[in-house]
């Protein structure tokens, strides 16, 4: 049976931008547009246009120049104003997406628009159906839907579909939701829309408790075939699911959800790199996929089953998703295999006695200084009472550096 298609809508341009420390210059946003198209994301959602006239010329200019590859969307509120901001800074695009929203929680009616549920679904109709006069492809998110009355998330879905929206939105606004609670969600919308089956669902979840990813996952077992994500799960509070999370997961773990992404999965880490160039923070070492520390390993036991077969701790190879390899930080955890294996790359081989004495002499260094270092093991090897039996590579290594020419 062939697999389900499952589209990446990614919002680093919108959603990540728009979160503190994560603003972009112009050439900036276009460089990174780029990128992401190249990565193969379905959607590219360049900005919300009405927001300021540099997100609007941003977008125009994305819409401008990527012309293969991902649909290029914009984002309004239920306002005519905002619609048209889209349309105009969407003119140029070949392959356009005006994506609407509006908050179908009761909290979020009373306090923010301070309307009723009617005179939401009045805008929700009218939005969607101007848009629909100026595209074809249009997605209607319900804000804070996981905080919704699911009677009346329904009826405002409904709405969105009678005017032409084709794409649904079931966003997580506030991190609020857990898996379960989404799985349900999108299931029972699912069941109650008329048409579902013509219909594209999508995920949109925020990180505030940590369940991002995993919420995302829930929407996709359950039937979602869109989710929206960005590089290094930047965004709004705590950020967004992170694509790379997203899309790896998926793949080794297609045993959950038998869907297919158009992601090239070796670009992932340079996404994550270009991004932190031209952000104010880079991803925590120890955040998956695209971390510094993703593929290290500094503990004995886990040294020693990755020299003897990778697949003990590592369940990607660092290469799958572009990173350049896994590191055997050394430690005051490392173990002697470790210790010994780095020494031969150094050039020395220590076995037996030898290689347990030096071995001695490492940890307590290691127990007094955080960071091991190549210098470090070759001050050590040197201050031996008897000087270390380098290996041909080493005895090359230093017949180099002797040829070289003094400054």
């Amino acid at each position: 049976m062939a697999q389900d298609r499952l589209y990446i809508f990614d919002t680093t341009l919108r959603d990540g931008e728009q979160s503190p420390g994560c603003s972009m210059r112009h050439d900036e946003k276009l460089h990174m547009a780029r990128h992401l198209a190249d990565l193969g994301v379905d959607l590219l959602e360049a900005g919300f246009p009405i927001s300021s006239d540099g997100d609007f010329a941003a977008v125009k200019a994305i819409a401008q120049e990527i012309t293969g590859g991902p649909v290029i969307a914009g984002l309004a509120r239920c306002r005519a104003e905002d619609i048209t901001a889209v349309v105009r800074s969407l003119e140029n695009a070949p392959r356009k997406r005006i994506h609407v929203f509006l908050a179908s929680s009761d909290i979020h009616l009373e306090y923010k628009l301070k309307i009723s549920r009617q005179q939401a679904l009045d805008q929700v109709g009218e939005s969607v159906r101007h848009a629909r006069q100026h595209a074809d492809d249009i997605e209607f998110s319900a804000e804070d839907a996981t905080r919704s009355d699911i009677d009346f998330l329904i009826q405002m879905i409904n709405v969105a579909v009678e005017n032409g929206a084709t794409t649904i939105n079931l966003p997580d606004t506030v991190g609020y939701t857990t898996p379960d609670e989404t799985g349900c969600m999108f299931r029972t919308v699912r069941e109650r829309i008329p048409g579902a089956d013509k219909l594209i669902f999508s995920a949109h979840c925020h990180d505030d408790l940590g369940l991002a990813v995993a919420n995302s996952l829930a929407a996709v077992e359950a039937g979602a075939r869109q989710v929206e994500c960005t590089i290094n799960g930047i965004g709004e509070r705590a950020g967004n699911a992170a694509l790379e999370e997203v899309v790896t997961l998926l793949r080794v773990r297609s045993d959950r959800a038998d869907v297919t992404t158009n992601i090239r999965h070796e670009l992932l880490y340079p996404a994550s790199q270009l991004l932190s160039s031209f952000i104010s923070f880079g991803p925590a070492p120890n955040k998956a996929i695209v971390g510094a520390n993703a593929f290290a390993h500094e503990a004995g036991i886990h040294q020693h089953g990755m020299l003897a077969n990778p697949l003990c701790y590592e369940i990607m190879t660092p290469a799958s998703v572009g990173q350049p390899c896994n590191k055997m930080v050394l430690g005051k955890h490392s173990g002697r295999r470790a210790l010994a294996h780095h020494l031969v790359e150094l050039g020395y081989k220590l076995e037996g006695p030898e290689l347990d004495a030096f071995y001695h002499r490492f940890t307590t260094l290691a127990d007094r200084k955080k960071n091991i270092y190549d210098q470090d093991l070759v001050a050590l090897l040197s201050n031996r009472t008897e000087s270390p039996t380098p290996t041909p590579a080493a005895r090359f290594a230093k017949t180099q550096t002797a040829a070289q020419p003094t400054a």
